[in-house]
């Protein structure tokens, strides 16, 4: 299953991440792909939101991955600079991530290393600010209520 969105602004981006959060269970994966600039932090911090973390939500880019408290946690991880799959499953984030839910910027290159089981939300920055943003199902995730995401 693929649902499509266009989000006008970035605060819409948030909001969609808010929107994902109310579908997430724990033990869930969710990747983000898209270039650079796409939005990916953006609807991160919007999950975090939606997840009732109070936190600031910034790339974990230099860190790797980081840890926030709401009414489920939340891994946030960035794998841009990962050079192989070794290295990202020697980060063991699916048993740092096992009480609540592993979100990873530039998913895309690590989706082969992780269960079946996760969404896929790809987001591609437009001419005019907006930003196309597609959730792929996988796994569970095809028997999730993705439509509601298209509010």
């Amino acid at each position: 299953m693929k649902i499509d969105l266009v989000c006008a602004t970035e605060a819409d981006t948030r909001a969609a991440g808010r929107r994902l959060a109310s579908l997430l269970r724990v033990g869930d994966v969710v990747l983000l792909g898209g270039s650079l600039g796409a939005g990916k932090t953006v609807f991160a911090s919007g999950i975090a939101e939606g997840l009732g973390v109070s936190q600031t939500v910034t790339s974990p880019t230099f860190v790797l991955a980081k840890s926030y408290d709401g009414l489920m946690r939340m891994v946030h991880a960035d794998v841009y600079r990962i050079g192989s799959s070794g290295e990202f499953e020697d980060l063991d984030l699916l048993t740092e991530a096992a009480d609540g839910v592993l979100v990873v910027e530039w998913g895309d290159v690590v989706e082969q290393a992780l269960p079946d089981d996760h969404l896929m939300v790809r987001l591609e920055p437009g001419p005019d600010g907006s930003r196309s943003v597609s959730l792929i199902a996988h796994g569970s995730w095809s028997r999730r209520p993705l439509e509601e995401m298209r509010l």
